[in-house]
């Protein structure tokens, strides 16, 4: 069996998308993937969906590398767009959580 790797908590918000009375964003959260190894360094992918107003959207994507912030902890960066609903999307840029928040 493999063992298996750490993972991230994130909570983030889109940017504004739209004009006029249908400017809007959206939320999310949930959990990363497990590790990625990759370029001396890792990443993890995330998948979840939006909060729903009238309609919600997909973010699927991977992050950017470990951004150590100390005791052995980091963060990862990550920068991107939703999915295609409703005739827009939205950019979205974030940091996850720490891993391991309580160890």
């Amino acid at each position: 069996m493999q063992e298996q790797t750490h993972v991230h908590e994130f909570v983030a918000s889109t940017k504004l998308a739209e004009e006029g009375d249908d400017r809007h964003n959206h939320r999310f959260a949930g959990v990363t993937g497990e590790v990625i190894p990759k370029g001396g360094s890792h990443v993890h992918v995330l998948f979840t969906n939006t909060d729903f107003l009238d309609h919600h959207h997909e973010v699927g994507i991977e992050t950017g590398p470990a951004i150590p912030v100390g005791n052995g902890k980091h963060v990862h960066f990550v920068k991107g767009r939703t999915t295609r609903d409703d005739e827009h999307v939205h950019k979205l840029e974030f940091a996850t959580l720490i891993q391991k928040p309580l160890v």
